[in-house]
């Protein structure tokens, strides 16, 4: 168990114990470090200032993609590596990874070249070592059209036709995170590292701030690893090293329609006006469309989406996709994510490689900035290869990586082929625990194999005689509270379930029952109570 009502106990094990390896930042990039070192028997301990995946990992694309558009740029290892990760994601977890074929339009005078299209793609399909069912495919023009009625007609040539994968990031984060643990790594949201602890010179630990209780202790490790994502340069702040580089923050907006106002029925990688590149998709009877890419400045915690990005991506829309009328009075939800780049001087935003790079200070403070999500594995075995090259000199010794074949939390299928059999079984027993069989579906196919937990608690919900929530939400609820460190109504609508931005009429049903049974699990006051029903208003007003 991963749980929230056990929160004191995991903060005395912080302040009880010396880890091998201390993680600040639980996106995605400090889930996959924490997991790579506890699989290989570090003993390892994470933070994370607010609730997990809060920063850039649940405000992305949410595509495990290979990133087409960098061959452009050159950027021909950063292409193959990612790639090749994008199928290790998959495999490791097919409850939170879907295959998603993805249609490239080629318009006359746009971005990509039916020639250029097809090469680009065979060299992607090669770099990537895409497996031959998932291989590119030229469409010629009535082709691409049946793939998608709704592209401009006008100038179209054909199209690429190749897969991607398409993600839930904030879930994809929260498994990570919970192998993590399950492997011993001791990991807490809203606990922020406010300063570094120091011997000789030398960072031996972090002081840390328990945001909900206000406690200040401790933290003591032979290695501090900074994965604060946007943060980062804050977190170097607090060191005594010097600044060599720096990030450079730039804003993505996404914004998503119904259905029946943007009938997409395939997801595109399309032009727009200036000569960018973005994304349409289709998901659970939506349409989302992104993202941007400007610079950023302000603060990265709430990043918000203005008037001009909504405009931006509207143009868009009528620029690709003519037949369609959409205002901003369609747009039901949207999230504005902030991408942390390493500074490139003179580079416009879409310019700035996504590449990583991890560096070291002069106190032995480990810093990772920059990456995607695809390539998050492979980031953190690199990461946990330098933490254990430096260990030895202390004495203790680590295994390789592990994680190219370990599953994350809910991905224990034996292989992806599995996956979906293994949801249909489930699907057939939910009866059985009060859920309709299409109910049971949908949480196997979320929770993949923890799924035998979520319906246990549906099982019992008629034990509990709650007033105002149904068994789907109440099974969905107390496995997010004592399985996944859920600390907050917002942890709950926006990064546990994703209901915020894709089923948002859910959230405005449920959301005052799960306030109050929150309030009753965690003994909440009157005020507190306020505080969080006040943040999750805040949330819906700056997603609307």
């Amino acid at each position: 168990m991963f749980s929230s009502l056990k929160r004191n106990q995991y903060i005395e094990k912080l302040k009880n114990n010396t880890y091998d390896l201390v993680v600040i930042g639980g996106g995605i990039t400090g889930a996959g470090i924490a997991l790579d070192a506890a699989t290989r028997g570090l003993k390892v301990a994470l933070i994370e200032m607010q609730d997990f995946a809060a920063g850039t990992s649940s405000r992305s694309t949410k595509l495990v993609h290979g990133g087409l558009r960098y061959l452009k740029q050159l950027e021909v290892k950063m292409v193959a590596e990612v790639g090749k990760e994008r199928a290790i994601v998959y495999e490791n977890g097919p409850h939170v990874t879907t295959p998603e074929r993805m249609l490239l339009p080629i318009h006359q005078g746009g971005t990509f070249g039916k020639w250029t299209t097809s090469l680009g793609l065979l060299v992607y399909d090669y770099l990537a070592n895409v497996k031959q069912a998932e291989r590119r495919k030229m469409l010629d023009r009535e082709e691409t059209l049946r793939k998608e009625p709704l592209i401009k007609e006008d100038g179209l040539k054909g199209g690429g036709y190749y897969v991607e994968y398409r993600t839930d990031d904030a879930r994809l984060t929260i498994e990570v995170l919970k192998a993590a643990v399950s492997y011993g790594a001791h990991a807490l949201n809203y606990m922020k590292a406010e300063g570094f602890l120091y011997e000789n010179n030398k960072v031996t630990g972090v002081q840390a701030t328990d945001i909900i209780s206000g406690d200040r202790f401790e933290i003591r490790s032979r290695i501090t690893v900074n994965a604060a994502g946007p943060w980062v340069d804050q977190v170097r702040s607090l060191d005594t090293s010097l600044r060599k580089k720096q990030l450079r923050l730039t804003k993505g907006v996404h914004i998503v329609i119904d259905q029946t106002n943007f009938p997409l029925k395939q997801a595109i990688y399309f032009d727009t006006p200036d000569g960018r590149m973005i994304f349409a998709i289709p998901r659970d009877g939506k349409t989302y469309v992104g993202t941007t890419d400007t610079f950023y400045k302000e603060d990265p915690k709430s990043p918000r989406i203005t008037k001009e990005d909504k405009a931006y991506l509207l143009n868009a829309i009528k620029f690709m996709f003519p037949k369609i009328s959409v205002t901003e009075y369609h747009i039901e939800s949207s999230w504005a994510g902030v991408r942390p780049l390493i500074f490139e001087d003179g580079k416009d935003p879409s310019d700035i490689s996504r590449k990583d790079e991890i560096w070291e200070g002069e106190s032995g403070l480990i810093t990772i900035a920059g990456g995607k999500l695809t390539g998050y594995r492979k980031m953190a075995e690199t990461v946990v290869d330098l933490v254990v090259s430096r260990l030895k000199a202390t004495g203790v010794t680590a295994a390789s990586c592990q994680t190219k074949n370990t599953p994350i939390s809910g991905g224990k299928f034996g292989s992806p082929q599995k996956f979906l059999s293994y949801v249909e079984e489930k699907a057939k027993t939910a009866s059985t625990f009060g859920l309709t069989e299409q109910e049971g579906y949908e949480l196997a196919r979320k929770y993949g194999t923890n799924v035998p937990i979520v319906l246990r608690y549906a099982r019992d919900y008629e034990d509990h005689k709650l007033v105002g929530l149904s068994p789907l939400v109440y099974a969905q609820l107390m496995y997010a509270i004592e399985y996944e460190m859920t600390m907050s109504p917002t942890d709950f609508f926006i990064r546990r379930t994703g209901a915020l931005y894709f089923n948002i009429e859910w959230v405005r049903k449920w959301k005052e029952p799960v306030i109050l049974h929150m309030k009753k699990v965690f003994g909440w006051s009157e005020a507190k109570t306020y505080h969080y029903t006040l943040e999750l208003e805040r949330e819906l007003a700056a997603v609307e």
